[in-house]
Order: structure tokens, then sequence, then C-alpha cells
């Protein structure tokens, strides 16, 4: 409601002789305030903020009266009474000297600003003031309190006697009444003889005069309070009554809020109880109490000393209290705490010591509540050495501190609802300046979905149907619109503002006129002729109305009241303005849908309908008037007047749909009482479509309910939405320290007949933890703000001399901020019983994205209430709200998010409510809701033996490994070796996003190298292996360490290595791949060992159509021109595939040879051998590597699409990638002579390629299945490719080598079906199989004896340690493509490569089917 805003100021004095101020007292029109020090009387002007006049006492009279005590202003600013120490009144007569003022503003030269307005001195200079001694009354007693009422001046005295003085004939209008003789009672009921005080030194402590309840709040000496009242117009002994508050024995000070008729008492405890007067009785009735809790102030709550001082805001919406210890703070009119400074960064320092709380012997707020000034208690010893240090104007003890308040305070329209709207002197905070303003396609009838593009608004991008939630659950940081100068200057302060229903303009009213923005065009409009707008006064208030500005105002040239409307695209003149008059004075305005509500001050209200015209503006017509004199005391007790479309169906039940939306009721907030009258639809309805439309309107309202006591603020809509009729059609209240209450229609279920005892609606209670200022009905959220602190204190050293504002107090800020209320009231309803009402609430938000965070909040709170409850519950609601939850299909989320954000001591409670933890685990997997039931893993972990545990993480790790989850998967691996090994006490990280993910991929493999080769153990015996070996580290890496060979390890294996030989048996080679690189699983080590068994191929040719398909890999097709095709006699084979030998260097052989000291053996064409030099190219290759890649690939770019530059780069695979190297095979291109036909045939065979990525896929595997000697694989990967370099290199394997002649059989019979199946269903294959049909014939030769399996030997044994090298190059064309290496300097060019490709595989895993492997 108010924010406290930046730093305070603190005044400097201009005069050296002034004293240190004691008392500080603004006059009733808030232009001036009284300083008041021990013998001075200073008078300033509040902006700016200036001393304009001030008096000092002679010595002599000084010592005769005693030092000053008191001030108190006449109404109309003409004097100022001052009490004295010595029992003296001293009247101070502030005459105006005429046309003479101390301050004038000076502009520049061609300025705009006109210095010939109409009141242009009055508004912008400070007056030239003098003060007088009037006359001086001496009462011969001490005075204890003054208090001003409109004709006399009411003085209490220490001797018991209360004194009525008159500002104008003082001498002969001396009354006094002593308190003896008044008559106090519990209540005015009671008979007249009620007891008197009865105490000879009884007086009044404190008082305050309440003009709407007539009568003054009295605190008395010995802490007892009351409330005394004139039983008749005559101020005498015998028609005074008093009564008593029995509960309040401590009482220190006490203030009164004229528009809700409460009296605030402050108490010696540091507590405040507020209380009104009982209408019937008379009697006073505690309403409220203001207090610090110990939840929210452990250290200070009760260690405030009493309450010093307490001050109502202008508007009566907000009070200050402080204490005598010291702090601030701030409560709205009901009880909600808004601002305290004893605790945060107002009572420590940044680096955590306690600061001494500001000390405050008087405080006044400024004009329309924008400011507080405050005297603070810091001595002026202080200030001396200070001040002769210095020249400067000392440092005066006064402070000021700024407020930015809401609209709702001063003009609670129906406009302002909708949105957050914050009013500081010369600034607009709006919560809808951002992008995400999905509010505005609101219109009237927005349950259409299909929107008028032109409604979406400025801001909105038309994706979001809800208001946009970035608004609701986004930053926190405010439009601010600056109030235009030349406005403000001449009508300052601004009073009233409002927002219109889309959130795109605005429009302030200051002292006089009214001036609009519009946040489309950052503009601001004017009166473009100032008389027009001096001559007007706005006073009920102003709204918006499509395009139209309404507004109540007062012409002072006709001295009228006026409604007028004015159009907003339109100059701002009256030219344009519809002009409407009216009878009395208008207190309050609001406008619903096309009708005006006006509120006046002759207790009546007056309904309008306006309707837009033909020309420029708005015509208006009076619809109805109602008087209301019989049920409001006052007018201004009045808070806001709201039409609505509530009603309580009690009359009739709606038949016609349109009635939903109608003006039903009159909502009325009297002094905090909410008020409705309904319409009586009990008589005869008009249903004569001949009828004037309007006959329906003009139907009498019934006798007014009360439906709410202590209400600040009311919300509700007009908006229709048949999905969400429970919040569009609810009524909200905003109770202050009691939290919320919404009034919620209750709906049959499915049409049927409403059950005769349901009531129709109920009004539910609830808290929240903000101060609520605008409701998002749809959205089922509140918004509000709240302040915040920064500390600056840093910035200054301890040593420098004067004690910064800065340093004393932090920076205070305004946030933005929303809270979810939707779980609250279905508790509420579930309380009452009212089950199918919440399911159908609940099932109409079931759409909003926090909707899963409403049930789990409803889950958490009850589980918390009820498991923590020192008490036994009769009647639990938790076994309720978990049914309920069921209802849902998030019901398992919800359960496994509760108890994990809950301590373990409460989960027995929970899932004895909602089930077996057992149980629930085994619905998500059935339900595929893998990670909810990894959360239930942990649950199980904790509340089961780990044999339940392992049981349960066994089913879900196979389920994992069948969908391909491996994040989730590497987390179960982790999670059996706890269970296995003991550290149960370390339950794993339970996943919380799902796969697959680019993000948990990079994450993973950023510190992590996969080893695919065997492991060091296993393998040194076989291999003789050298250490260059790269251990796997990381999560999944631990379970290949030294225990490797514990059981849990082998339980492990046995689960992988069986859904390897699934994926094998399958032909799912391309997931084998993407699970061996994922889970870091060793693919060559368990092929070696399957070679005869799941990795035999059975049938060459279903896995050749199998391999096509899985790797979106084409088949070869033969053009028609191919007659005399250069590839039929050879002429490709022995142009292309001589070129590809030449170019592997022998020197690189040799380099390889001596850096790696493996002996030379013999590798024939083998395609190991192409491992060649990458060993050595990483190394010098790994600084400059990206440029390196750029001058790889220029060449190949500039050759056309990505099927061109995959191939290309096959063209050059084998060759090195030293500059040196690559040059040579430019220049081999560049002497290779193609014809036409050629070229065309060269593009043909590029164009057959298959995508880039599976390329890369299928030579990793081949270069898997080569090391573990699978051939028959080899050679079915060799004839994808087409490249007949691998089929020569495995048949010089099979020729060099013993080998299994049942292997070579296998191939030699697989070939041969392959290449029948090609000469019947695809002749592509044709030309390849023909190159190679030599090597075939040659096979066949080989004579066929049985070799024993063990016999087989590696080609090369040494050439594991090489296994990273032979796709150096490959690695860089591909991450090219996908995402640059990110290497350590430590890591290997391995695992480098290794994070390339499995970047590249996590960034389109499983969207296109493919994957990218890895190798390290």
């Amino acid at each position: 409601m108010y924010f406290l805003s930046g730093w305070p100021k603190r005044l400097l004095c201009p005069l050296e002789s002034l004293e240190q101020p004691l008392r500080i007292q603004t006059d009733p029109q808030r232009a001036f305030f009284a300083v008041l020090s021990p013998s001075q009387l200073s008078i300033w002007y509040c902006r700016p903020s200036v001393l304009i006049v001030s008096y000092k006492e002679l010595a002599k009279a000084a010592s005769q009266f005693g030092p000053y005590k008191e001030a108190e202003w006449r109404p109309d600013s003409t004097m100022i009474a001052v009490s004295t120490a010595n029992g003296y009144i001293l009247f101070f007569e502030i005459p105006s000297v005429r046309d003479k003022y101390l301050y004038e503003p000076v502009y520049p030269k061609g300025s705009p600003h006109l210095k010939g307005t109409l009141h242009y001195k009055e508004e912008q200079c400070a007056p030239s003031l003098n003060l007088e001694v009037k006359k001086v009354l001496d009462l011969q007693a001490s005075i204890t309190s003054l208090q001003s009422t409109l004709e006399d001046l009411l003085v209490a005295t220490a001797d018991g006697f209360l004194h009525l003085v008159h500002w104008d004939g003082m001498t002969n209008g001396r009354k006094a009444i002593n308190l003896c003789t008044v008559p106090f009672s519990v209540d005015l009921q009671s008979s007249r003889a009620g007891s008197f005080l009865g105490f000879e030194d009884v007086y009044i402590r404190d008082m305050e005069y309440c003009a709407t309840l007539d009568g003054f709040a009295v605190v008395f000496n010995d802490g007892r309070v009351g409330f005394i009242t004139p039983m008749s117009s005559r101020f005498t002994a015998e028609q005074l009554h008093g009564v008593w508050a029995q509960d309040v024995i401590d009482g220190t000070c006490v203030a009164v809020n004229n528009k809700y008729r409460l009296m605030a008492f402050g108490c010696a405890n540091g507590s405040v109880q507020v209380y009104t007067i009982d209408t019937t009785t008379g009697a006073m009735q505690f309403s409220h109490k203001l207090e610090l809790t110990p939840k929210q102030y452990p250290d200070i709550w009760n260690k405030t000393g009493p309450v010093k001082l307490i001050r109502w805001s202008p508007d009566s919406c907000v009070v200050m209290v402080t204490w005598e210890c010291g702090g601030l703070s701030l409560w709205s009119v009901f009880g909600a705490q808004l601002i305290c400074t004893l605790g945060g960064d107002f009572a420590y320092q940044s680096d955590g010591a306690k600061k001494d709380p500001l000390k405050i012997s008087s405080m006044t707020w400024g004009s329309e509540g924008y400011h507080l000034w405050v005297i603070d208690g810091i001595s002026p010893s202080n200030m001396k050495p200070e001040r002769d240090a210095s020249n400067e104007a000392r440092q005066f003890g006064i402070l000021q501190f700024h407020f930015i308040k809401s609209a709702l305070t001063v003009n609670p329209c129906m406009s302002n609802q909708e949105q957050v709207l914050l009013q500081g002197e010369d600034r607009l905070y709006l919560n809808c300046g951002d992008a995400t303003q999905a509010q505005s396609p609101r219109n009237t009838s927005a349950h259409s979905e299909h929107k008028p593009t032109r409604e979406r608004g400025p801001f909105s991008d038309g994706s979001l149907d809800s208001q946009g939630l970035s608004t609701l659950l986004g930053h926190r940081h405010w439009h601010v619109v600056q109030i235009h100068s030349t406005y403000l200057e001449s009508n300052w302060p601004i009073r009233f503002s409002a927002i219109d229903k889309l959130g795109q303009n605005v429009a302030v009213v200051g002292k006089f006129g009214f001036a609009h923005y519009s946040l489309l065009t950052k503009k601001w409009k004017l009166f473009g002729n100032i008389t027009q707008e001096q001559n007007m006064m706005v006073t009920g208030g102003l709204a918006w109305w499509n395009d139209f500005i309404v507004l109540a105002c007062y012409n002072l040239n006709d001295h009228q009241e006026e409604l007028r409307i004015y159009l907003r695209t339109s100059n701002l003149d009256n030219a344009f303005a519809h002009i409407t008059k009216v009878q009395a004075d208008t207190l309050l305005l609001s406008v619903f849908r096309d009708i005006v509500i006006l509120f006046r001050a002759d207790c009546s209200i007056c309904l309008y309908s306006i309707e837009r015209s033909l020309n420029p503006t708005a015509s208006i017509q009076v619809l109805q008037e109602v008087s209301m004199s019989r049920y409001i005391p006052h007018p201004f007790l009045v808070v806001s007047v709201t039409l609505t479309s509530v009603r309580t169906e009690t009359g009739i039940t709606l038949k016609m749909p349109q009635q939903a939306c109608e003006a039903e009721s009159i909502m009325l907030n009297l002094a905090g009482q909410l008020i409705m009258l309904q319409r009586d639809r009990s008589g005869p309805q008009i249903r004569d479509k001949d009828n004037n439309p309007n006959q329906r309107k003009h139907l009498p309202f019934c006798a007014p309910v009360v439906l709410a006591q202590s209400v600040e603020n009311v919300w509700t809509t007009c908006r229709i939405n048949k999905q969400k009729r429970h919040l569009l059609e609810a009524l909200w209240l905003s109770c202050g320290g009691a939290g919320m209450k919404v009034w919620l229609p209750l709906f049959p279920r499915d049409h049927r007949k409403p059950h005769s005892f349901l009531s129709r609606r109920i009004m539910l209670p609830f808290h929240i933890n903000i101060y609520p200022l605008a409701v998002l009905f749809e959205d089922a959220l509140v918004l509000g703000a709240v302040n915040d602190t920064v500390l600056y204190d840093c910035l200054y050293t301890q040593t420098s001399a004067r004690e910064h504002l800065e340093v004393l107090f932090p920076f205070s800020i305004v946030e933005r901020t929303s809270q979810i209320y939707l779980h609250h009231i279905l508790r509420q309803l579930l309380v009452r019983n009212l089950g199918e009402q919440a399911l159908l609430l609940a099932h109409s938000c079931a759409t909003l994205p926090y909707f899963p965070h409403v049930l789990e909040l409803m889950l958490h709170e009850v589980l918390e209430e009820e498991a923590t409850s020192r008490e036994p519950i009769p009647d639990p609601l938790l076994p309720t709200v978990a049914k309920f939850i069921t209802e849902f299909p998030l019901f398992l989320q919800t359960v496994v998010h509760c108890a994990r954000k809950t301590e373990y001591a409460l989960w027995n409670y929970l899932f004895a409510a909602v089930g077996n933890p057992k149980d629930l685990f085994e619905e998500c997997l059935m339900a595929q809701d893998l990670d909810t039931a990894a959360s239930y893993l942990i649950i199980l972990q904790n509340m089961e033996v780990p044999a339940v545990s392992r049981q349960h993480a066994t089913l879900l790790f196979n389920t994992a490994l069948e969908q391909g989850k491996w994040d989730l998967c590497r987390h179960m691996i982790r999670f059996l070796k706890a269970i296995g090994s003991g550290e149960t006490e370390t339950p794993p990280a339970t996943p919380t996003t799902q796969e697959p993910s680019s993000s948990s991929g990079f994450e993973f493999f950023r510190h992590r190298s996969i080893s695919l080769s065997q492991s060091a153990e296993n393998l040194h015996s076989k291999f003789n292996l050298t250490k260059t070996l790269s251990m796997p580290s990381g999560p999944s890496g631990k379970r290949w360490s030294k225990d490797s060979d514990c059981a849990e390890n082998m339980y492990i294996d046995m689960m992988l290595w069986r859904h390897a030989r699934r994926l094998l048996e399958e032909i799912k080679l391309k997931d084998l791949g993407c699970f061996a690189a994922q889970l870091g699983f060793e693919l060559i080590g368990w092929l070696c060992k399957e070679r005869a068994r799941a990795a035999r191929v059975d049938d060459f040719v279903f896995a050749l159509k199998k391999l096509h398909k899985d790797f979106l890999w084409p088949f070869p097709v033969i053009p028609a021109s191919s007659i005399n095709s250069p590839f039929k006699n050879g002429k490709y084979k022995t142009a292309m595939g001589e070129h590809l030998l030449k170019s592997q260097s022998a020197d690189t052989f040799v380099n390889m040879d001596m850096d790696t000291g493996v002996s030379n053996t013999p590798r024939s064409r083998s395609w190991l051998g192409t491992i060649s030099s990458s060993q050595r190219e990483i190394d010098t290759v790994s600084s400059h590597g990206p440029h390196m890649q750029d001058a790889f690939l220029s060449p190949l770019l500039s050759k056309g699409d990505e099927c061109s530059i995959g191939s290309a780069t096959d063209l050059t695979e084998t060759s090195s990638m030293v500059d040196g190297d690559w040059t040579m095979v430019d220049e081999n291109f560049s002497s290779l002579s193609l014809t036409q036909s050629e070229l065309e045939h060269l593009s043909l065979e590029l164009a057959s390629k298959g995508p880039h990525k599976s390329q890369v896929q299928l030579r990793y595997l081949l270069h898997i299945f080569m090391e573990a000697g699978c051939l028959d694989w080899c050679i079915i990967i060799g004839l994808i490719l087409r490249e007949s370099s691998v089929i020569n290199q495995v048949f010089s394997i099979m020729q060099s080598s013993d080998i299994d002649g049942e292997i070579c059989q296998n191939i030699k019979t697989g070939l041969y079906a392959v290449d029948k199946w090609a000469s019947t269903d695809c002749p592509g294959y044709k030309p390849f199989l023909n190159i190679i049909k030599p090597q075939i014939q040659k096979l066949s030769e080989i004579a066929e004896e049985q070799v024993q399996p063990e016999a087989f030997q590696p080609v090369n044994p040494s050439k594991v340690t090489e296994q990273a090298n032979p796709r150096a190059e490959e690695s860089r064309t591909s991450s090219s493509h996908g995402t640059n290496p990110q290497s350590d300097a430590g890591n290997s060019g391995a695992s480098r490569h290794e994070e390339d490709k499995s970047k590249t595989e996590d960034e389109d895993s499983f969207q296109e089917g493919s994957y990218d492997c890895v190798v390290s």
C-alpha cells in the first residue's frame, strides 16, 4: 500500500541561532510545517523545504513561560497555538504579506514556462509570512495535551481539567470541565450514573478528536483509555459521557483514523490496540492489534519499549508507529505490516555490526502521504565540532522520508484493480510496461479464444493467451513513468492516478486539471489552454472507459459540480469534452462496463449510462439514483463504491446467460464494512422485447447486507470465462492482517439441480505473504509489491567526519512480487467437505503452468501442519488431500517432490496417506515416467532394506537402457554401486532434466574421457599394453577402477552385456554405438569375446538393409546413361583407388614407427595403417586447431552442398592433415584429368552418399569392429561405404593371419548372397561388387583348414594404443559441422575427438534417429 523509496533527506538550517527542534507539525492543508524548539517557533514551506519565518522568545519572557512544549494549527492555517511548560498558551497569528514571495523559480531564456498563468505565484513560490503573538493565556497548571477542533481548541491540564478555548473570543470563551464529574461506563446503554473516575490526580495524558465519531479518544495518566463523547451539541460537563476500554491498562498515546472510525492506542508493552465504537451500544469494540511477532523479529519483538508516537497518513490508509527505544514501523489500516526498521539492513551494517535504532521525538505526514517529516533524537553536541570546522549550513535534526503508494489508496476504481499502479510525488510505477502484457487481449468478452489483433496491446507477442507469464513470474522491475514537469510545477502534488484495462494509458490528477500519458507513443498530453486546466478541480477521482477518461470535478468558474468525459485521442480541451452537471459534490467514481457509478456527498449513489456518440466524444444519461443516507452516517466514511455482477441468486435462478455479466449489485466499503445492495428481482420481471432496453436496469435495489468486516480493498471483474467461472465470478477481499478472503460461487456439477441446503456462495479466508495490490483472476495469482533494501555503507570509510545518511540508512527500493493462492482455496474447500467444488475449480486451472506447484504446496502445507502437531488431530485432512491429488495425472510427481522437500521424519506419515512407495514406484514404471521413478528410488533407499532398493533399481536400470535414457543409466550405475559398497548414506542425485538434453551431454563429456578399449587390467596380459590408455574419470568412470572385480560391478556388467547382446542380435548398430559412447561400455573387449556368438552376422543381406535404414544411407543407383561407364571397365578403380594409395605418403609410416616405437610389421594396404601420424599431428595441431580446420575445409566448402563436403573429405580421409600433405593432395586433384562424363559419374557417386554424420558413425563402428576382429561386420560396413580399400584390408587380414575357417566361409557365403540380391533387387551395388570380385575369388582359393579359435591374433597388438588416431581429420571435419572441440591442456587428442562427437550426438540425439559416435 505504502512503500519507502530511496534514502531519507536531512534538512539544512540556514540560521546559526536555530535551536535543536523538539516538535514538528504540518498545517491542515500540509503546505507548511511548524518546527518547535525550546524557545523558538519556525514556519517552513513544504515544497521546496525552505524556512520562511522564525520567532525567538526573549529571555525574560522565556523564563516566565518556560520552554515550548506542543504546537497546534488552527484548521484554516491562520493561527498556531503553542503550549509552554509553565501552563501558558501562546496564540500566534500568521498574517501573509500580500503578493510578496520569498522564493521564486528562475527559468532560462526561451523557456516555455509562462509566468502569467492563474495561481502561478501561489503554486510555485514560497509566500512571505509573519509571526505575531496575538494572545497569551495562563491556565495555571501544566498542559498535557492540545487538540484543535473546528472552532475551538481543547486543552487538557495536569490538574484534571479539560479547557475549551475559542480561537476567536479567547477571553470569554473559556470553559473548564472537571474530569471527575464526567461519568464513565462500559457502554452508553448503562445508566447515566456511571462510575466516575474517582481519583483526585487523574488527568488526560494524550487525546485526539475524531470528527466522524464526534468525540475524543483519550489516554489517562494511569494507562487507562477511553472515549468521551458529547451527548448533545452543548459541550458541558453534564453533557459529556465516557466509555472505557476494559482491556487496556497501559496506554501511552492515541491516534484517530477518521475514515475508518478507528482509535489506535499505543501501549507500554510495545503493541498498538485498535478500537472502534459499536454503533448499537456505543461501547468500545476491539478491532485488531498491531504488534511485532517473535517469528519475524526474534531479537527485538519484546524489547521495543512503550509505543512513543502513532500517526495516520492523510488518506487514512496506513499508520506509522514508533517506540521509545527507536525504530519506525508502517502498518495498513487493518494491521498488515508493510515496513519495520528494527530488522534487516535497517538494523545491521553490511559487516554485521548492529546499528543504533533511529529514535524519533516527533513526526508528521506531508502532503498526500508522499513524505514523512521526522525529528530524530541525535543530540546537538554531536554537531558542534563539525559546525566549527566548516562554514556550511549546519545539519538540522529533521529527516524527510519518501514514500510511494498504491493508486488504490485514493482512487479505488475498477480499472486500477486490473494492474499494479503505484504513484510517487513525481512519477508512476507500472507493472505493465514489459513485453508480456498479454492481459491486454482480454476484452469484455474474453472467453473467445481468438482475439482481434488490435486489442492485443502494444507489448503482447500474441503467443500467450493467458496473461503473459513473465509478468506474473518474471523480473521484479517496474516500468517508471516520469510525470511531465510542466504539469507538475503548477499542480503538485499528484492526488489521483488511473490506468486503463489494457495497461497502455495512464492519467494523473494534481491540484488542478489532469494530464494523460500513452505507453505506446511515450508522450504526455496536457491542456493546451492553461486557464481551462486551472479552472477545474477533480474531486471524486477518475477512471478509464475504453478510450475515454471519465472524471468528476468542480468548475471553479461556474461554482458547479460536473461529470466530464474526455477522448484520449483528441486534443485535451473542453471543446472535445462531454460535460454533465451534477447536483452534489462527487466523492467517488467508478466505471463498470458501460455504467458510471458516482457516490456523492449527500450519501446518494447515481448510475449513468455512457455510450459512444457519433461526434468524437461520448454521451451520458442518468439511469438511476439510490439514496443511502439511512445507512451511511457520514459520507466521508465510504472507502469505495463498485458496481459488480456478483449476486447471491437468492431471489431467482438466472435463466438467461447474458444476465451473468450485468450490473447486479453495488458493493460499498463503509469504513471497512463491506455492504452489498442487490437488485430486487422478486417483483414482476420485464421480459418484453419492445420495452426500452434500459428499462431492465431500473430494477430497485434490496436492503443492504453486510458481507465482511475489516475490508481494505475489493477486487471483482466483469469478464466471462465459462471454463473458469469459479475464479471470475468470485469476489476478492483484502483484510489487512487477517489476510485475504474470497467469496466463491458454488456451482452444481453437470448442470444437476443444486442441493437445497447448499448455499450459492461461500466466504473462504486465507493468508498470503505479500500485500495484495491486484488479483489476476484467470491466472489464480495475486500481484503485489514489497520493500527491499540495499546497503551502501561500505562505500564510506569509518573515519569520515560526517555520519552520512547513506551509512545510517539502507537504500530502499520497491520490487514487484506475486503469489499463488489457489492451493489455499482448494484446501479450504476440502476442509468444508466441498471436494466436488474443489475438483471443478482445480480442473478449470489444470492448464496453468504452475498447477503442479499448487498441488505440491497444498500437500506440503497440510503435511507439515499435521505431522508436526503436538495434539492428536481428530479429523486429519491429509488423507483427503492425498485422495484429491490422485485425481490428477501429476499425482506421482507431486508426492515424490513433496517428500524430497520434506524432512525424513515426516515420510512415514505422508506415505501412510498416499500409499506405499514401492507401489508408487511400480506405477511410475508402468506409466514410463522414469525420472519420477528415480526419485522414488531415493525414498525406497531410505525407507527399505538395501535388497529392496537394489531390486527396484535393477528394474529401473533395465527400463532406462531400453529407452535410451543415458543420463539416468549413468545415475543408476552409480546408485547400484553405492548400494553394493555400503555407501547408502550418500544417496545419488536424481536427474531433474529430461533426456535427451543437450546441456547434460556437454557437462558430462567435458570432464571425462571414455576409453573404448578394454580396461588395462584385463588386457595387459593379452595385448602387452603400454600405459598410454586413458582411464575413464567422472561419474561412470569410477566403476572401471580397482574394485572392478567386486560382485556389484560384475552384476552391473552382466546387465550391460545383456543389453549389448540384444542390440547386436537385433542389428541395432546405431543404438549400440550410442550405448557404448554414453555409458563408457568397453565395446572392443566385449566384441572380442562375442566374435563367434552375438557378433557373428548370419544374414548379410538383412544386415545390409537394416544398416541402410538405420543410418539413413541411400541405396546406390545406376543411371540410365551408364552403358559406357568408366566404372564398368575398372577405370574408376585405377583412377581414384590408385590416387588414394599414393596419397598415403611413405614417410608418415616411418614417422609413426619412430614415434611410437613399435616394431615394423607388414601392413599391406591395411586400413589400420592409415592411423599414420595422427599422434604427432594432434600435438602439433592442438594449439592452432581452429585455423587448421578453416584451412582444411576451405577448398571443400567451395565445392557445393553438404553431401559433397562429406564425400570430398572421404577422398582425403587417409591423407595427413599437415600442410605439405594437403597441398600434395590438392596437386593430385588438379592433375586428375577427368572428362565431362566421368565428372557426372563422380558427382553421382558423391550424391549417393548418406549424411555426413552417419558416415562418421559408420567409420567409427568400422574401426571398432576391425579392432575386435569382427571381420564380417567390417565387410558389411565396407559394402555400405563402398570402399574397396576396406574390403581389401579385411581380405588381406584373412590371408595373412590364421583365421577361423568358419569365419571365412561365413563371409564368402554372405558376399555371394549379397551378390545374388544385388543382381535381382539392387543393381546399384553391382559396379562395386565387380571391383572386389577378384578378391572374393582369391578368398575362395584359400585352403579351408580348421583353426582353433584362440589361435586368432590381432594384426598388430600394439595398434590398440593408436586406436584414437585414425579419425583425426574426420573429427575435425565433424566438429566443424557440430561444435568446436573444447580441450583441456592435459587431455589427449583422443578425448578431444570423443567430445566433439559426443556433443554433436547430444545435440540431435534421437530427434532424427541419429547420433554421433565417440572414440578415445
